[in-house]
C-alpha cells in the first residue's frame, strides 16, 4: 500500500475523534463515506454533505482500500 497517499488521505489521531481513522484535515470518519455508499447514496451526496472531504480525498480512500482488498485475496 501507498503510504504516502494514505497519509495525505487518512489521518489517524488520539486527540481527533478518539482516534478513528478520518480524512486528512477533517473531522469526518471516513467509515462515514462507507456507510453512505452502502446505503445507494451517490459519491455526490456524500461530497455536499461533507464538504471538508475534497473528491480527490474520498476517490482516493476508495482507490487505496480496493488496492488493500485486493492484495488481500490475492495473496
Amino acid at each position: 500500500m501507498d503510504s504516502s497517499a494514505l497519509a495525505a488521505t487518512v489521518l489517524v489521531n488520539p486527540e481527533i475523534l478518539g482516534g478513528i481513522p478520518c480524512f486528512a484535515g477533517t473531522r469526518v470518519p471516513v467509515q462515514a463515506l462507507l456507510d453512505h455508499l452502502e446505503k445507494n447514496a451517490t459519491l455526490d451526496q456524500f461530497l455536499e454533505g461533507f464538504p471538508s472531504v475534497t473528491r480527490q480525498q474520498a476517490i482516493s480512500y476508495l482507490e487505496l482500500s480496493k488496492n488493500h482488498l485486493l492484495e488481500c485475496v490475492s495473496s
